[in-house]
């Protein structure tokens, strides 16, 4: 049987994942893995964990909660010298509230990635290292900026005791304050020019507040991050195109670039609002750069 650690936020799903977890790590427990299990308390505990566990030797980890506690997890067991997790393997109990990386693989959810688990499949899953003037942050599922950052705080502030619905709620608010951000960008090399943007959004896998499929065509294994810009409009019109977003129609629109890219390079940036798989960040973006099979995902 394998060794393996499970990291719990038991404040995950509204404050559910502490009490649904039990009975899926008993399963587990049953044949199947040496489980060592462990609750955070609060922001940034999942990091810490992690990072001490590697140090450690453990390879095989569990995120039991969402998006949230999963890239805590990555950003615990990343070696930014070898930009690498030593092929760490990360499996989800995923009692949290959008799920959205686990979409790309599955949407039977907890059951899949259970058995996923059990059966011991895994695939490789690159990351996102987001470089910035603090250091760097790993990101398997979405890095945005702009409208989409702002959203995001909003959300989180008012709204996340609603889950999926607390996101929508969270774009018609800040709709009364839609603005659009320079960005200066060097794309794989190649110098851009200056452009306004409604927002930037950066992604490893398809899906982000749950079941918005904000990039169709990413994948997480292809060592390339589609970058979805949408230019300068008006609320009526970013109103308009919204719904299409949980299609990934919205690619479609002529305000909608859609491209895929290794490495991105911020040109002269400030102090910016980032979404970062679901939390936000305040910091100075320099670059964000495409590792490709960082580590593994059972499922």
């Amino acid at each position: 049987m394998r060794d393996a650690l499970a990291i719990v936020n038991p404040a995950a799903g509204g404050g559910t994942c502490g009490k649904e977890a039990q009975g899926a790590l008993d399963s587990l427990r049953n044949g199947h893995m040496k489980l060592k299990v462990v609750e955070t308390t609060g922001p940034g505990d999942a990091t810490q964990l992690a990072k001490e566990a590697f140090a450690n030797g453990t390879r095989h980890f569990i995120a039991v909660g969402g998006d949230g506690t999963s890239c805590e997890i990555v950003n615990g067991f990343m070696d930014p010298s070898l930009e690498t997790g030593e092929l760490c393997t990360l499996g989800f109990l995923p009692f949290g509230t959008g799920n959205s990386y686990l979409r790309d693989f599955t949407q039977h959810g907890t059951g899949a990635a259970l058995n996923a688990l059990k059966e011991d499949r895994s695939r490789p899953s690159d990351v996102n290292a987001l470089h910035h003037d603090g250091g760097i942050f790993y990101s398997l599922n979405i890095l945005s900026m702009g409208f989409t950052a702002r959203v995001g705080a909003t959300t989180n502030q008012r709204f996340k005791r609603f889950g999926e619905l607390g996101y929508v709620m969270g774009v018609v608010t800040t709709l009364a304050g839609l603005e659009s951000d320079p960005f200066a960008m060097t794309v794989d090399g190649v110098e851009e020019e200056e452009k306004a943007l409604t927002f930037l959004s950066l992604n490893n896998s398809q899906y982000t507040g749950g079941k918005m499929r904000m990039a169709p065509n990413a994948s997480t294994e292809d060592g390339l991050c589609e970058m979805i810009e949408v230019g300068k409009m008006g609320r009526f019109r970013l109103l308009q195109l919204f719904p299409r977003i949980f299609k990934g129609a919205h690619i479609h629109a002529p305000e909608v670039e859609s491209r895929r890219a290794k490495e991105i390079v911020f040109r002269g940036s400030g102090p910016m609002d980032v979404m970062a798989d679901g939390e936000i960040i305040r910091v100075v973006p320099r670059k964000v750069k495409v590792i490709q099979h960082a580590f593994r995902v059972n499922i």
